[in-house]
């Protein structure tokens, strides 16, 4: 029993007939407790996983859910470091001593509040009209439950662990997988974070045969005309890869931006910007080239997590704009479905590169 006796562990079930392993009510808080144990399984590996990548890679996937400003970097480098070990403890050894207990609670409870205060400060910006959002609730706020979750269950013993709970768990953490990208799609995604800025970098989508853009394509620059004609930005950057014909995605986004009274001489064209990575390794010279320091991004909604993510892995920050879709379109569930494959393969990339690196200097 590890030191300790059966007595003095705690129980997941009390001695009362409804509560008997064979139960209703008994397979109910089981599978209840595979859940609660999935949650945290997902959040501590996670946010371990980011901490290590914010050693090795220097991305920090962590501010994805939890702004810690004001918080010193060092401490809240030390708060999430013991979240991650106590979630997975509570995980994977979930019949806990006094001290872990209370440790799990103290510091779950502790980042659920620094995420309901971020919440609240979402709702301030939203009420003020400066952050403008076609979905007003904030990841934190799901984050904030998730904890709340997470606390109440050790309080309550229902994370304990009477019998294998292996299914329910790796169904959780399965779930969670898709939901993730899933919500940062709706809540970061279609918030406008639209500011004076430097530059905007336009992300191509499919151009006609003829030249004329497809509406995603369209809608994307007709957002960045719009920022233009606000005096939020004097350049706009045109990426995208080749056309149906011989006009590529930035030539056709340049004919409409010039037909929306765009100059020519505000507009860079990036005729290699064949996926969102390409987007990025190209514009960021471009960016240099020209001073900007601050930029904007514009792009489908869906698009923007991963937008955002990339620039962040090479150290800038971008502020996203979602297109105005002038129509809703039929493959959106596709779209969709390909960003969330998409947003966890670029952000596990730069763990590959970085061994990548590794491997060529040995």
């Amino acid at each position: 029993m590890n030191g300790f006796t059966r007595a003095s562990a705690p129980a997941l079930f009390s001695p009362r007939n409804h509560d008997l392993p064979g139960s209703v009510s008994g397979m109910r808080l089981r599978a209840t407790g595979g859940i609660i144990r999935g949650l945290a399984l997902f959040l501590g590996a996670f946010t371990l996983l980011n901490i290590v990548g914010s050693l090795v890679t220097n991305f920090d996937g962590n501010t994805w859910w939890i702004d810690l400003h004001p918080i010193p970097w060092q401490l809240g480098l030390i708060l999430l470091a013991i979240l991650s070990v106590a979630l997975i403890s509570c995980a994977l050894r979930p019949r806990m001593r006094p001290w872990r207990r209370w440790t799990t609670i103290g510091v779950a409870g502790i980042t659920g509040i620094i995420t309901l205060g971020n919440t609240v400060g979402f709702y301030i910006l939203l009420a003020r009209g400066d952050l403008p959002s076609a979905f007003p609730i904030p990841f934190s706020l799901f984050m904030t439950a998730m904890l709340g979750a997470i606390v109440a269950a050790i309080i309550g013993r229902i994370a304990d662990a009477a019998t294998a709970q292996v299914l329910p768990i790796a169904a959780t953490v399965f779930v969670s997988l898709i939901a993730f990208p899933l919500m940062q799609i709706l809540c970061f995604g279609r918030t406008d974070y639209r500011r004076p800025a430097d530059a905007v970098v336009v992300l191509g989508a499919r151009a006609y045969a003829d030249g004329r853009p497809s509406i995603p394509l369209a809608d994307r620059v007709r957002t960045a005309c719009e920022l233009y004609r606000q005096h939020l930005a004097p350049v706009l950057i045109f990426s995208g890869g080749d056309g149906d014909g011989a006009i590529s995605e930035p030539e056709s986004m340049r004919r409409l931006a010039v037909s929306l009274g765009v100059p020519d001489s505000a507009i860079i064209l990036d005729p290699r910007g064949v996926n969102t990575q390409a987007t990025i390794d190209n514009t960021i010279p471009i960016l240099r080239r020209i001073g900007a320091r601050r930029v904007m991004a514009v792009s489908n909604s869906y698009h923007l997590p991963r937008i955002k993510m990339t620039y962040q892995q090479e150290r800038w920050k971008v502020f996203t704009v979602p297109a105005h879709e002038s129509q809703t379109l039929l493959a959106i569930p596709i779209y969709i479905g390909r960003e969330v494959l998409g947003l966890w393969g670029y952000y596990l990339r730069p763990f590959w590169r970085t061994r990548d690196a590794a491997a060529a200097e040995i």
